[in-house]
């Protein structure tokens, strides 16, 4: 059950204007963010997860399908997650974003982050 609540930390976490000189630039429009997000999968250990520019979320989490979906409220990136049934609940998260890898933190930039790489 603990594995599963570090996986379930990880997607809540869940768990971008667009950057080009800071090393992790907050993303701050939708467009921006579906320029990053768009056609990539976003990955970690044991996660990989598709941000469809739909508002759909869909993915993996260890073995237990991940679904959702999001919308751009403000400067945030707010989403809907299940996983494996579960129910994650509703935030709004910061997006940062860095060569290669994008970070999300929970509660607009005051709770737990996760970073996942593009690919």
């Amino acid at each position: 059950m603990s594995y599963k609540l570090g996986i379930c930390t990880t997607l809540a976490a869940l768990t971008l204007s667009l950057p080009v000189q800071a090393e992790q630039d907050i993303v701050t429009s939708q467009a921006d963010f579906i320029k990053l997000v768009n056609g990539k999968t976003l990955t970690r250990p044991l996660v990989k997860l598709e941000v469809r520019p739909d508002g759909s979320i869909t993915g993996k989490g260890a073995a237990w399908d991940v679904t959702g979906t999001w919308k751009w409220q403000g400067n945030y990136f707010c989403r809907d997650l299940y996983w494996g049934g579960d129910a994650l609940g509703y935030n709004c998260q910061e997006v940062r974003v860095e060569p290669g890898r994008i970070r999300f933190t929970s509660d607009k930039g005051q709770g737990d982050s996760a970073a996942f790489r593009l690919n």
